[in-house]
């Protein structure tokens, strides 16, 4: 008979997670469950009001992220518009959602996934904590936890440099439909490429340096978690005004690289605690209608698929589909996809913040159609997000927010495949049931971040409370 293991909540990530799995009478993981314990309901928050609100209110959906959802939001009221914004536009909004970047990447690999590996000292917050498989010496232990207090000065000054064009962090301000509002200045320029000449320096000299070192001594990890093995990624960080990215677009399956195809994707709520009808539908059409205690569901994420097919996403996949880290599919390759991706992009910044315009206002007032349907695709930190939208009357019909978590912590779809995370676990020995440290280390280097998949709901009544939330005129301007 299999034994159960279950951790619940997974700590260290946002959002609510439990994680089931069984085993043989190696310990060896046969089957695997992940739960979303929340529910979201910020799309039906936004049916009736103004389009551009999105862009608002979809931010506040995560704390971690909000910026890519700004982007995936403009980009979906923009397509709808039939409007690109100006290259120095798409400059600032890259400079905002890459200090969005740098501070989550630094932010998980310090504070939530290196204390899988490092022993902190015995007092909170390091504690209570698993002890068993801990690989350094109490000198190199200390020497990362001195990192990990320095790593949250860092991430501060991330966030301060990312303000001077958002106007604040989390939740950007500057982000709108035809641009952005902040009219940048010589002085803006030279005070975030002092922040930013700090930060690529922690960077390179100390995240990659650590990063390395854990690689080095948990090297089995490379061959742990490996999960479904397919990649993909809507690409991200605009480079021109033609759809070309810094990281590119595209599918990795069976070990070959194709070109997206929208069309493809489908969300299944067999197994998830939604109606039938909110099942096997492109997002474009989605529904998002929920049933808990629905017989066989066990998450309230919905099960994305492309093609029928399970897909991790992430930093790993925007490095393998831009053919810069291919070593690998598993625990370490996704840290060492994100920390060269976080080396990559800061080296970047630098380039694009020489190329801002102090001149040319990156800003153009766009008069609200009565009707239109569009879709915004971008990359999170944690990977694939896309926003789709419909309105008429000039007031939202439907609106669905596909996230990367979905992606890479749903549960069985329609056809009882396990999800990207899921088939992660499966096959993984734990050495002490007690303290099944292989299992966080698994779930952590996805960073998964439920928060942005789901939202809090009373199993009693089925819902969290009752709110009026009044549309405004959709004549309104911003």
């Amino acid at each position: 008979m299999a034994t159960k293991i279950k951790i619940d909540p997974v700590t260290r990530l946002e959002g609510h997670l439990k994680i089931e799995v069984e085993i043989d009478s190696t310990n060896k993981v046969i089957s695997a469950y992940s739960t979303g314990n929340m529910f979201r309901g910020f799309e039906k928050i936004l049916i009736g009001r103004d389009p551009r609100d999105s862009i608002h209110i979809t931010q506040r959906i995560c704390g971690l992220c909000p910026v890519s959802h700004s982007i995936a939001a403009v980009k979906a009221v923009e397509d709808s518009f039939k409007y690109t914004p100006s290259f120095n536009a798409k400059l600032l909004r890259n400079l905002i959602q890459g200090g969005n970047y740098l501070s989550d990447h630094i932010l998980h690999f310090y504070h939530l996934a290196l204390l899988d590996y490092v022993k902190g000292p015995a007092k909170s917050p390091w504690t209570p904590g698993y002890s068993g498989d801990y690989r350094l010496t109490d000198a190199e232990n200390q020497a990362l936890i001195d990192n990990y207090l320095k790593a949250l000065e860092i991430r501060r000054k991330a966030h301060e440099m990312t303000a001077i064009f958002s106007g604040k962090i989390p939740h950007v301000m500057s982000i709108v439909p035809g641009g952005v509002t902040k009219q940048p200045t010589s002085t803006d320029i030279n005070k975030f490429k002092t922040y930013l000449n700090e930060i690529t320096t922690f960077i390179d000299n100390q995240y990659m340096n650590d990063l390395n070192f854990i690689a080095n001594k948990y090297s089995d990890y490379y061959n742990i978690g490996k999960g479904c093995g397919n990649l993909l990624t809507y690409g991200v960080f605009d480079i021109d005004t033609n759809g070309n990215n810094l990281f590119k677009s595209g599918i990795y399956i069976n070990g070959s690289y194709y070109s997206m195809d929208l069309t493809k994707i489908k969300e299944y709520a067999k197994y998830s605690w939604y109606t039938d009808a909110s099942g096997n539908l492109h997002p474009s059409v989605g529904k998002t209608e929920p049933s808990y205690g629905k017989t066989g569901a066990y998450s309230w994420l919905k099960a994305p698929r492309y093609d029928g097919q399970v897909f991790e996403v992430g930093p790993l996949a925007r490095m393998f589909m831009n053919k810069e880290y291919t070593r690998g599919i598993s625990v370490m390759d996704r840290h060492m996809a994100r920390g060269l991706e976080t080396k990559k992009l800061a080296q970047q910044m630098l380039t694009w913040i020489d190329g801002v315009s102090t001149s040319t206002n990156p800003y153009k007032q766009l008069p609200l159609p009565t009707s239109g349907t569009g879709v915004g695709l971008t990359e999170a930190p944690r990977g694939a997000l896309g926003h789709w939208l419909n309105f008429s009357n000039k007031a939202l019909t439907n609106y669905q927010v596909l996230t990367p978590t979905c992606w890479n912590v749903s549960p069985r779809d329609d056809m009882s495949q396990m999800g990207a995370l899921e088939q992660a676990l499966i096959g993984v020995t734990i050495q002490d049931i007690n303290q099944p440290i292989e299992l966080l280390r698994i779930v952590h280097s996805f960073d998964p971040c439920t928060g942005c998949s789901v939202h809090v709901i009373d199993p009693e009544k089925n819902l969290k409370a009752k709110f009026v939330v009044s549309t405004p005129n959709p004549n309104g301007v911003l």
